[in-house]
């Protein structure tokens, strides 16, 4: 009996759709929380990063409660678009989101903050706003930080478990990603599925922290050789 890949795909979907929204949102947060001060900002910085640190139970169980039936997000959507997120794929996509968060938003405030301010200053001198600074200087200095970024979420997407089967539980075909159908089949006794899925997403991880390593090698290389020639 072959292995299903219905997982394997379901994992994807949750890990790009997850990525989308980590992206969406983190580039713009980690250049606002790298460029400015204000009230709050440390404890709004640790809220951040929190998912980074605690446990993944305790994640999903936040999420549960937030987007539970009597939830306050969850009575929300309830009421306003009549749709729920729990034990539905949203649900997963929304665990991923919130665990990889972390990732993308301290790769790419690193990355704007050793970017050269004098440089975003000399754009604004010849007329430029600040968004266009943003998206025309910031952001192309940042942009190593910002893949690496991408990737790591990506990847930290694509393996979350324990967030995930709490909000979306373990549907098969629905809400059953691979983390998921590895630890079911593993706990039925099904080893010959639990290794092959084991296999399939350790050699993923593999390559994608392999060309992530290599491609920030050449971006070094490419930058000392920049420095050299002036």
């Amino acid at each position: 009996m072959g292995v299903d890949f219905t997982p394997i795909i379901l994992s994807l979907k949750v890990a790009i759709t997850a990525v989308f929204f980590v992206v969406l949102c983190g580039i713009p947060l980690a250049g606002l929380m790298a460029r400015r001060d204000f009230p709050g900002k440390d404890a709004l910085e640790a809220l951040f990063t929190l998912p980074l640190v605690l446990p993944p139970s305790v994640v999903g169980f936040i999420l549960l409660w937030l987007f539970g039936k009597n939830g306050p997000l969850g009575q929300f959507l309830a009421h306003t678009f009549n749709v729920s997120v729990v034990f539905h794929l949203s649900g997963a996509v929304i665990a991923a989101a919130v665990v990889s968060f972390p990732l993308m938003y301290q790769s790419v405030k690193a990355a704007i903050e050793s970017v050269d301010r004098t440089l975003e200053n000399a754009a604004r001198t010849l007329g430029s706003g600040e968004i266009r600074v943003f998206f025309t200087i910031t952001l192309p200095l940042a942009w190593p930080g910002i893949v690496s970024g991408f990737i790591l979420s990506f990847a930290r997407s694509l393996g979350e478990f324990g967030a995930t089967l709490m909000i979306a539980g373990n549907i098969p075909g629905k809400t059953q990603t691979m983390p998921i159908a590895i630890y079911m089949a593993s706990e039925s006794g099904d080893n010959r599925t639990a290794v092959a899925l084991v296999l399939i997403m350790t050699i993923f991880s593999f390559l994608v922290v392999f060309w992530l390593n290599r491609w920030s090698k050449r971006q070094q290389k490419g930058m000392i050789q920049g420095e050299g020639r002036k």
